[in-house]
């Protein structure tokens, strides 16, 4: 295949209005979710209970919720965790109540709704207080990386192209956030290791075609921005695609394969990477057409290191 040599010639910039009108509408659909449904907070942020009982056989859930609520947990979140034969569930946090207590409750509900001898495998504490700061300093994290990626692409690169790279990250953490509001999947600290993991591969994706972009810049004579910009893209069509390619395997065999507990880490991974790698094509480039980009903003930067030569 062409694009696997550098060779291929897709008119990337033709579709670039098309691309951002679909852009537009998926970060007013994130945000909309985000402000109305808000995020499904895991344990981790909201504090709360979270115990795990093991069945010898699989387990339907709906007998499992109806249990709990008849007893009285209504909040009750209940999963399979990993295989059909575990559960996991999440309470809300229960003033005055000792931890020891709420696991002898869940087990005694859950057993009676079964005939199958049943084994808590842990249980797990975290207080609204600790849940409050652990959300507060994951945002603060998110804010600071973001703030430093602005000030290194503002030194790597002149304005536009700084603020291409800027919208494509800002752009990429709006829709995969939206993500897990429409599906509301819990959003807990792996998932927030995972949204900063993201920042950064996208980051480096759209480096290396504004890279590009500045290099063809200065090195062609033509002076059409959507021919550069297309030249550029397909210059690095390939590294783009392998890299994702091969990252995605990996992703989805640890989506499929890996369990439960890294379930929310690796969609949120899948999510960034298919939306990284567009925005490294389409965003970040489209921004730089909407801002007038010419061979003039990438001369003005250029320096001569040495003298020049007044003689004839």
């Amino acid at each position: 295949m062409q694009f696997l040599q550098g060779k291929s010639n897709i008119n990337f910039m033709g579709k670039s209005k098309v691309a951002l009108a679909i852009s537009l509408i998926l970060i007013i659909i994130s945000i909309a979710s985000l402000m109305t449904k808000n995020l499904n907070y895991g344990i981790d942020f909201t504090g709360g209970y979270l115990v795990e009982v093991s069945y010898p056989e699989s387990v339907e859930l709906a007998p499992v919720r109806a249990a709990m609520q008849s007893n009285g947990f209504d909040d009750a979140q209940i999963q399979h965790f990993g295989t059909s034969k575990d559960i996991l569930v999440r309470l809300a946090p229960r003033e005055g109540v000792k931890q020891a207590v709420i696991s002898d409750q869940v087990v005694s509900v859950l057993q009676a709704a079964s005939d199958q001898p049943i084994q808590m495998r842990r249980i797990e504490f975290v207080g609204p207080q600790i849940g409050e700061e652990l959300r507060e300093q994951g945002g603060m994290a998110m804010l600071i990386a973001l703030f430093g990626i602005l000030i290194y692409v503002g030194f790597r690169f002149q304005l536009k192209s700084a603020m291409g790279a800027i919208l494509a990250l800002i752009h990429d953490v709006t829709i995969t956030l939206g993500m897990f509001s429409i599906l509301q999947m819990p959003f807990d600290l792996t998932v927030l290791a995972a949204l900063l993991a993201v920042i950064g591969y996208s980051l480096n994706d759209t480096v290396v075609v504004l890279d590009r972009i500045r290099e063809t810049f200065r090195a062609q004579r033509k002076t059409n921005a959507k021919e550069i910009l297309n030249l550029s893209i397909n210059g690095t069509l390939s590294r783009t695609l392998m890299t994702s390619v091969t990252t995605l395997l990996v992703l989805f065999a640890l989506f499929f394969l890996g369990g439960e507990i890294i379930h929310g880490f690796a969609f949120a991974l899948i999510v960034g990477v298919f939306i990284g790698t567009y925005s490294s094509i389409y965003v970040a480039s489209s921004t730089l057409i909407m801002l007038k980009i010419s061979k003039q903003d990438f001369l003005e930067q250029a320096k001569d290191d040495e003298p020049v030569d007044d003689m004839p």
